[in-house]
């Protein structure tokens, strides 16, 4: 199973962005994919859920600016940035909760490289 982030960039105060994730491989099942995002600090923030079942969280700091969609039919999902801001920067990376093909598979976690996002004031 793969993760794999993308469509991160330079962009000024005010912009937009839009990040993918796609998860490939042996999957059965995806259960819920999550934004996170890695400041300049190290620190690991959650920027946003979906759970494909129904259901979306956000970080207090991006809700009403950040929206989190999915198509679970191509186990992707989407993060789109509106007024990003310089403290939005960082390095995102998706996470997923899935269950792989296979025999005695479990549900687990998979976390793929990030996209880096730097926003300039």
């Amino acid at each position: 199973v793969q993760l794999q982030a993308s469509g991160g960039g330079l962009v000024q105060a005010g912009g937009s962005l839009r990040l993918s994730c796609v998860a490939s491989g042996d999957i059965a099942n995806i259960e819920r994919m999550t934004w996170y995002r890695r400041t300049p600090g190290n620190e690991r923030e959650l920027v946003a859920r979906i759970t494909f079942g129904g259901g979306s969280k956000y970080a207090d700091s991006v809700k009403g600016r950040f929206t989190i969609s999915g198509d679970k039919a191509e186990n992707t999902i989407y993060l789109q940035m509106n007024n990003l801001a310089p403290e939005d920067s960082g390095d995102y990376y998706c996470h997923a909760y899935l269950l792989p093909t296979g025999t005695w598979r479990t549900y687990d976690d998979y976390y793929g490289p990030g996209t880096q996002v730097t926003v300039s004031s």
